[in-house]
């Protein structure tokens, strides 16, 4: 009975996976993401720096004790000095000697704690800024990615636009309707064709009129005899045709007398 009710849970597991994955858009998640990270960055810079004050300050503090420890014993080796010299009691400076050497002790013990404390914050400081870094640039990398994956994705989806677009044209209705359109061109540029040939005809034929009314040859001629006539010289052929012409002429004339 577990066993059934463990098989039923991850079916219905398996099926909420499945509609959470249709529902959510990876491009906005992949954001949302690296702002979390940012987000984690922020809070581990807030504990570097935060580390980072205390080592500060807990190095300054073994500084300060280890400076009060050789204090009290130069402070004691000055009393050793001065009883040896005659300038006080000696059993007074050794007692204030052992006091200045009691509490160099102390403060040897403290220093001790405070160098070991500066220590381990030191390396909490390196393997927080290693952290950090391996984070920025995860960040950086997965920024670069996430805006290659958005990029193709618009693609995508631009394309599977495109091609559904495409496959709902009726490619054999728009080669139809292009074979008609052109049938009616080709029928067009004919008929402008045969057009232009008969105008092009009729052109000719005027031309030929013109040409043959406007022949510099037979004009040239004519001026020619002209000239002639007027200056009196004449050639053979029109002695011959002005004789042929007076012989017609007389002989009309006799036929109107006979009459």
């Amino acid at each position: 009975m577990f066993g059934f009710f463990s098989r039923l849970f991850k079916i219905g597991q398996a099926n909420a996976h499945a509609t959470l994955d249709k529902l959510e858009d990876p491009v906005k998640m992949s954001q949302q993401g690296i702002r979390d990270l940012k987000v984690q960055l922020d809070n581990s810079l807030k504990s570097l720096a935060e580390v980072k004050a205390i080592a500060i300050k807990t190095g300054r503090e073994s500084d300060a004790d280890k400076a009060a420890a050789d204090e009290y014993e130069k402070k004691a080796m000055a009393l050793l000095k001065r009883a040896q010299a005659g300038q006080m009691d000696a059993a007074e400076a050794e007692r204030l000697a052992s006091e200045a050497l009691s509490r160099r002790e102390e403060i040897l013990k403290r220093y001790q704690v405070s160098s070991a404390n500066k220590t381990k914050y030191d390396g909490m400081v390196a393997n927080l800024e290693g952290k950090i870094r391996e984070l920025k640039s995860n960040i950086a990398s997965w920024e670069n990615e996430a805006k290659t994956l958005e990029a193709r994705a618009k693609v995508s989806d631009a394309t599977a636009k495109i091609n559904k677009e495409m496959a709902q044209i009726d490619s054999s209705g728009t080669m139809a309707m292009l074979e008609k359109m052109k049938a009616k061109v080709d029928e067009k540029e004919a008929l402008a064709e045969a057009y232009a040939d008969m105008a092009n005809t009729e052109k000719s034929v005027d031309r030929e009129i013109d040409k043959a009314l406007n022949d510099p040859t037979i004009k040239a001629a004519d001026s020619l005899a002209e000239l002639k006539r007027k200056m009196g010289i004449t050639s053979d052929a029109e002695k011959i045709e002005i004789k042929d012409k007076q012989e017609v002429t007389i002989k009309i004339e006799v036929d109107k007398n006979q009459q």
